[in-house]
């Protein structure tokens, strides 16, 4: 589903993140986990066409985010970890233009809004202006509106910060109940009790370098993903 070889990105002299190479399969819901700083949101970025790599390539689904963006960003979704909405819009209106964007149908969007505005306890507020959310209610938007054109791929920059716990309970079986119908995840979180649970697969990046990836049970082993990233990171000093 999303394949990424050698990605390096530089801003003059500094390496954001070096040589990264991961592999995101139908199916896998992955974690990406690291410090601030360490390059994931850099990483997440290219990957939805947003940054564009000093070396190496990014695929979805066999197409290149370089040559082809408007084929894969078909496919995918991008969940920032700040939602920057237009404020003048309410909910409704905001959900509205990104279904017309990915040309999703009436029925298509109203089912879909009035599924997980429910299911995120969101519905009520739909119909105020964006300007009179809080951090929580306009993250719950930013992830409707991901998921209105049912992508393939959802790449997630800490969906979980500032959402309540039930809307945070809802956004996990969202996640799971989407890759059990075929899709992937490639999300970042420094909720790492959070990531042992719910991933299939992690990566840990240190200073833009990959210091461990794989299952969960081969990067944890027999201790908790707490105490293998601590680890991690005080061996990368």
């Amino acid at each position: 589903m999303l394949h990424i070889e050698g990605f390096t990105k530089r801003y003059g002299d500094k390496v954001a993140v070096n040589d990264l190479n991961l592999h995101i399969a139908p199916g896998e819901i992955y974690g990406f986990i690291g410090h601030n700083g360490a390059g994931k949101t850099t990483t997440l970025k290219a990957c939805c066409g947003l940054l564009k790599p000093t070396a190496g390539t990014i695929t979805i689904n066999g197409k290149s985010i370089s040559a082809d963006p408007l084929g894969c960003k078909k496919e995918m979704a991008y969940i920032p970890d700040n939602p920057d909405l237009y404020d003048f819009l309410t909910g409704y209106d905001y959900l509205n233009f990104v279904a017309d964007v990915y040309g999703v149908s009436k029925e298509d969007r109203d089912e879909r809004t009035d599924r997980y505005g429910e299911l995120l306890g969101i519905t009520d507020a739909l119909s105020l202006p964006i300007s009179e959310y809080s951090h929580g209610m306009k993250q719950k938007v930013a992830i409707i509106s991901a998921l209105i054109h049912a992508p393939k791929l959802i790449l997630m920059d800490e969906p979980f910060v500032g959402l309540d716990p039930s809307a945070s309970h809802q956004l996990k079986q969202l996640m799971a109940k989407h890759c059990e119908e075929g899709g992937a995840i490639f999300f970042s979180t420094h909720v790492l009790e959070v990531a042992e649970k719910l991933c299939h697969k992690v990566a840990i990046i240190k200073g833009g370098n990959l210091v461990a990836s794989g299952t969960m049970e081969e990067v944890k082993g027999d201790s908790s993903l707490e105490n293998v990233f601590l680890e991690l990171e005080d061996k990368a000093e």
